[in-house]
């Protein structure tokens, strides 16, 4: 087990502003951890490595769980797992979840997936969400592989922009379409291509799969593997070896709490921030 202990010394100070029991964003938390549990448990049972990264990584390493103004939860695994986990998880017959992703739903244009629930709504500005099939809150799901930051950065500049345009299309008879249409040049022409750019790759570094963003975020398998725990929400969580190598390499000085207005920006749904801040502030 490694823990960074508690390098927020106010963590509960914070929770009590952002987050305080019974609030609609902490009652949310709860469920996506719950979330988080169910998918473990099936990693487990079908032997699929994961870990906790980016702003949940950030969480476990600075909080011991949330950081109380989150509002989702972010998993990592190599591509080959993300597949098998996939397979898995479209076949799941569940009645109160669902894998919301490019083949459960074609609104859904992420290159990554989400365990969502069927109910509920999130208030999010967001166009594309409206299309979507389900849209109850859930846990992100990433994939990375072995390449380099400039195919990562390539591939996931000309695929969201291109997806883009299409969320301001409103017929479905050319919209969806035209979603497809973009996949199959970017993921089965253009990311084959950009794969082999990807083994100019001297760090071995790795990124989120092609197409998915946030380029920036490098993983590397000397800082990764073997994976050790963490104490998040009360639980032990695999995470990277060297938690604060990664941790440094996406948010710098990670230790550091963000400003109020730059928390502001991070909350994605309406609710909570209404909850938060007020109805008369905007963020």
């Amino acid at each position: 087990m490694e823990s960074y202990g508690n390098v927020s010394n106010n963590s509960q100070t914070l929770r009590e502003r952002y987050s305080p029991d019974g609030s609609a964003l902490r009652r949310d938390q709860k469920e996506l951890h719950r979330m988080l549990l169910y998918v473990a448990e099936i990693c487990e049972r079908h032997h699929i490595t994961w870990w906790l990264s980016s702003g949940t990584l950030l969480g476990a390493a600075r909080h011991q769980g949330f950081i109380p103004w989150d509002d989702d939860v972010d998993i990592v695994m190599l591509r080959k797992d993300y597949k098998r986990l996939q397979r898995v998880l479209l076949n799941l017959e569940d009645k109160e979840f669902v894998f919301h992703c490019m083949r459960s739903d074609i609104e859904y244009v992420n290159c990554f997936g989400k365990f969502r629930k069927r109910e509920g709504h999130i208030q999010v500005k967001s166009r594309r969400y409206d299309y979507y099939k389900w849209k109850g809150i859930g846990l992100d799901i990433f994939a990375i592989e072995k390449t380099n930051y400039v195919a990562a950065k390539v591939a996931s500049v000309i695929y969201n922009n291109l997806q883009h345009v299409t969320s301001y299309i409103r017929s479905g008879w050319i919209r969806k379409p035209l979603i497809r249409m973009i996949e199959l040049f970017c993921l089965g022409i253009l990311n084959p291509i950009l794969r082999l750019m990807g083994k100019i790759n001297p760090k071995q570094e790795y990124h989120y799969t092609l197409g998915t963003g946030w380029a920036k975020h490098t993983f590397l398998m000397k800082d990764t593997f073997p994976l050790k725990t963490t104490s998040y929400e009360g639980v032990q969580m695999p995470v990277p070896n060297d938690m604060d190598a990664y941790l440094t390499r996406v948010y710098g000085d990670w230790r550091k709490l963000p400003s109020e207005e730059t928390i502001k920006k991070c909350i994605h749904c309406q609710e909570y921030r209404d909850e938060i801040f007020g109805k008369d502030q905007l963020p």
